[in-house]
């Protein structure tokens, strides 16, 4: 079962079920998945059993929708300071040699002279996959912004002024709600573009953090439950209109180097990460990057990321601003 979130052409909020591939099942007394999953964790009754109860006899063109520029991200929060974007990194099979080939590579045989990327995609591979109810070793960890860095589906991805470049990571993303009590509560996933800043990174590998602070976008489908093990999706790059880049790109715990649950563990396990009431928007990591492929983005061009099962694509423009970096001062109290 797959939802969405939308504005009618009134502003008004709906959340419906994707019936098809052009129509939606609106849920009647639902402006947001945000609630519906906090009455789901109240009540302690599956996601699905509530949207089947909930659904009702109106339904939606999927598609003046979605031209429309009416989708929304498939979870955010009434407060968007209350949702924290974060992601992990050299977490799949070929992810470190991704990241290499934006720095140095280095003997991989020779363990005095591997790279940081290098040992801890060795870490993962080694203990990032621990037996049932194990703590594993940790993977990387970024933070990306709140939920004001949130683009919806459909709408640009924009490279701040002093950004060095800005392209795609097609990425898994796992949507979470804190319950009452500080339960865990797992929506389900998407799709997202956890967009960023490579020139950056490649620069020096202590900007990881910089490069990582950019706008990010999912959606447009939350499909509910557990993601599949294997994912094979497919990532491009249009312009004008043309194809200028695609590749395939793999992710699902089956084509990582650790498991969700243990990815999941690592967040989770700050307590401050488990505020009732907050929402929490984790990418999942890729090994595809067209900037490592030797593509230069520019203004204007499209990102799409699609997967089987996972219904319409994501898609965002790329946008610059063209207001030049201005030196923020600082007023002494």
């Amino acid at each position: 079962m797959r939802l969405v979130q939308y504005r009618t052409e009134g502003g008004e909020r709906r959340v419906a079920m994707v019936e098809s591939e052009e129509t939606l099942h609106v849920l009647d007394g639902t402006e947001r998945v945000y609630d519906l999953a906090r009455a789901a964790g109240r009540s302690g009754r599956p996601m699905t059993e509530l949207v089947e109860e909930r659904l009702g006899s109106q339904r939606a063109e999927y598609g003046p929708i979605s031209a429309g520029g009416r989708l929304l991200p498939p979870l955010d929060h009434p407060d968007p300071t209350r949702l924290v974007i974060s992601g992990t990194g050299l977490d799949h099979l070929g992810s470190a040699q991704a990241r290499d080939a934006m720095h140095q590579n280095l003997n991989v045989e020779d363990e005095a002279t591997l790279t940081d990327s290098m040992r801890m995609f060795r870490l993962g591979l080694e203990g990032g996959k621990p037996a049932p109810g194990q703590v594993g070793v940790a993977p990387e960890w970024f933070y990306k912004g709140d939920g004001r860095w949130l683009v919806p589906p459909g709408q640009p991805l924009t490279m701040p002024s002093f950004a060095l470049e800005g392209s795609e990571e097609p990425e898994l993303v796992g949507c979470y709600v804190i319950g009452d009590d500080g339960a865990v509560l797992c929506v389900g996933y998407a799709l997202g573009n956890e967009f960023a800043d490579h020139v950056l990174e490649k620069k020096n590998y202590l900007y990881l953090a910089h490069s990582k602070l950019r706008q990010s976008s999912c959606g447009p489908e939350l499909l509910l439950g557990d993601p599949p093990a294997h994912i094979e999706g497919t990532s491009r790059i249009l312009r004008d209109g043309r194809e200028l880049w695609s590749a395939p790109f793999l992710t699902g715990e089956a084509n990582m180097t650790h498991s969700l649950a243990n990815i999941q563990h690592h967040h989770f396990k700050y307590a401050p990460f488990r505020t009732p009431g907050d929402v929490h928007l984790h990418f999942y990591g890729t090994a595809t990057l067209s900037f490592a492929a030797g593509i230069q983005t520019e203004p204007c061009d499209v990102f799409e990321i699609s997967a089987p099962g996972f219904g319409r694509p994501l898609r965002n423009e790329l946008q610059d601003t063209p207001e030049a970096e201005q030196l923020v001062e600082i007023r002494t109290l």
